[in-house]
């Protein structure tokens, strides 16, 4: 019998990083020592308290039952107390903030709750894929506009919601971006709300590294902005700035219809996160403030290591001050010896030099001549990276390609 897969199957874009992530699995299993800096996924351990809590928590019978699909009480009490102590941002933990299975399944299923067929969201390119893949998922399309942290980005938009018909339903938003890593000012999402309001469109910003920031920068949270949560929401996530990205516990904070309805769709997916997990994220949020700031250092120092040994490569990268990732421009006789495509460039690279990175075509058309990197790896792994690219990527590296 032959299998017909779904058309919003067909839709999706391939998963690069799965298939990287596949080619990394393959050749450590052949005995290779890749040093991996493709994914956003921390290397380091999180906050001794959170492992304790959560050892505790395990031992208890009841933590095994089923949980709740929004989070239990004091989950979501927390996360808007940390709201209102870290960016001056009053939730009613009841009705604006939901606990969510990562930022990712939170984006996923409010997609579901918000769009369907005919239904139009904006979304940058480049742009992290969930933001693009949920919305097809949903059965609804996407329209893409160049990325910008600046005003002509938001005119861009502005002539999207103007000019297309039916009129976009949605804004899809990232700072600290990912994959970029821009940022912007608080200015920003004033400038972005009061478009919505404008246009009366639903906004939607992906804040998941907005914990993970360096050089004194502090960023924005959306709802920060008078009025925002009348038009949208902001997910966040433990994943990045307590190193518990396995541990899947994220959330969607702000409007409270736009929170109800993923409430509904969740209701109908899932029980609800581990109860253990919930109790531990509460120790995160109430005692790991001392922890994110040493991440943060952490970062910084590799982000330094990467960026110069980068340059010296001849490839042009910015200096990031937020999230945990690098997006740099290839040195575009590098690319052009391995195959003339980031997407060629990086298999070559887990090929011949060990070191796994992503092609920024994977995050849309404009990502391509880019790749980003993960600060995951400790500085010793970052010089020995950078090293083994390095004698790939010589002039009789690249003659043997």
């Amino acid at each position: 019998m032959e299998i017909q897969l779904a058309s919003r199957i067909e839709r999706l874009p391939p998963y690069v990083l799965g298939r990287l992530k596949q080619m990394i699995y393959d050749a450590r299993k052949a005995g290779a020592d890749v040093i991996d800096m493709n994914m956003g996924n921390p290397s380091d351990a999180p906050p001794d308290a959170v492992v304790e809590k959560i050892r505790e928590a395990v031992l208890d019978p009841r933590n095994s039952r089923y949980s709740v699909s929004k989070g239990v009480y004091n989950l979501r009490r927390d996360m808007a107390l940390k709201y209102e102590r870290k960016w001056g941002v009053e939730l009613d933990p009841n009705t604006e903030v939901i606990a969510t299975i990562g930022s990712k399944e939170g984006f996923s299923h409010l997609c579901l709750a918000l769009l369907g067929p005919g239904d139009i969201a904006v979304v940058a390119d480049p742009a992290f894929q969930i933001h693009t893949t949920a919305v097809v998922l949903a059965g609804a399309s996407t329209v893409s506009v160049p990325l910008g942290n600046d005003d002509a980005f938001l005119d861009r938009i502005d002539h999207v919601l103007d000019s297309l018909q039916p009129q976009p339903k949605l804004v899809v938003l990232c700072y600290p971006h990912n994959p970029t890593a821009m940022t912007v000012d608080l200015g920003f999402f004033e400038k972005a709300v009061d478009l919505c309001r404008q246009h009366r469109v639903m906004v939607v910003n992906d804040f998941a590294y907005g914990e993970t920031c360096f050089d004194g920068y502090q960023a924005p949270s959306l709802l920060q902005v008078p009025g925002a949560k009348e038009y949208g929401v902001e997910f966040s996530t433990l994943s990045k700035p307590y190193n518990m990205a396995g541990w899947r516990i994220g959330f969607c904070c702000g409007n409270a219809e736009m929170i109800a309805g993923l409430s509904t769709v969740k209701g109908y997916y899932d029980y609800g996160i581990f109860q253990a997990v919930q109790i531990a994220a509460i120790i995160a949020m109430r005692e790991g403030d001392q922890h994110i700031e040493q991440q943060n250092a952490k970062y910084a120092q590799r982000r330094d290591v990467l960026v110069a040994g980068l340059r010296k490569l001849g490839w042009e990268v910015d200096t990031p001050r937020a999230s945990m990732f690098v997006w740099a421009k290839v040195n575009p006789e590098h690319l052009k010896a391995f195959g003339e495509s980031t997407d060629a460039f990086c298999v070559a690279m887990v090929e011949q030099a060990d070191v796994a990175m992503t092609p920024g075509a994977a995050f849309g058309p404009r990502g391509e001549g880019y790749v980003r990197l993960a600060l995951v790896e400790n500085e010793q792994r970052i010089r020995q990276a950078l090293r083994q690219l390095g004698k790939v990527l010589t002039p009789a590296g690249t003659a043997m390609a």
